[in-house]
């Protein structure tokens, strides 16, 4: 089947949620520095992100002459007391993230950005995830995993981590790294069915 979109995106979360949509799509990564501005709010910082790379994809096919279709970029991030917790750096980092956590309420916003006939069309998702208290046992045995080492905030909600969480409010989906129902939203509004 011809794809339907250029996703801007390496996750394979990402990916393996679009395919649980049925949406057909190739995958255009992009290197987009992924710094936070001094003073920027979390939200700007994840909106900015998604929709940077949506642009940066779209720059490039263009100059390719690659097929024209819809971009998606995304990008999500933790946020803990106005704090952004990216990828964990190393082992210390991340183990440090997660007894951050440990017993606390903290943000996931998920930005999705779509480039289509050279517009863009954009949402946030917000979710609020609590955690359960953890032992150090805990945290050392769940970053030993190894799952959590290329994940924003230092876990992932759709592997091991679940164990963790006590409550969510808001989209599991854009805790995984794409709110469906929002994505789906702006899939109609651009004739993506």
């Amino acid at each position: 089947m011809q794809p339907s979109l250029y996703l801007a995106s390496r996750s394979p979360r990402r990916q393996e949620l679009l395919r649980q949509m049925g949406i057909e799509f190739e995958v255009f990564v992009v290197d987009v520095p992924e710094h936070p501005a001094k003073g920027e709010t979390a939200e700007h910082f994840v909106t900015r992100m998604a929709q940077e790379k949506s642009s940066a994809a779209n720059t490039q096919i263009s100059k390719q002459g690659m097929v024209i279709m819809p971009i998606l970029g995304a990008d999500t991030c933790v946020v803990i007391d106005g704090e952004i917790l990216g990828k964990p750096r190393n082992r210390t980092h991340g183990i440090d993230m997660l007894r951050r956590l440990s017993g606390t309420t903290h943000e996931v916003m998920t930005a999705v950005n779509i480039n289509a006939d050279d517009r863009d069309y954009g949402v946030l998702s917000l979710s609020k995830v609590s955690f359960d208290r953890l032992s150090d046992q805990d945290v050392v045995r769940y970053w030993d995993s190894g799952e959590p080492m290329d994940k924003a905030g230092g876990y992932g909600i759709q592997g091991r981590a679940a164990a963790f969480i006590s409550r969510l409010e808001g989209s599991y989906t854009g805790v995984v790294g794409l709110p469906l129902f929002e994505v789906s939203s702006l899939f109609k509004k651009i004739g993506i069915t």
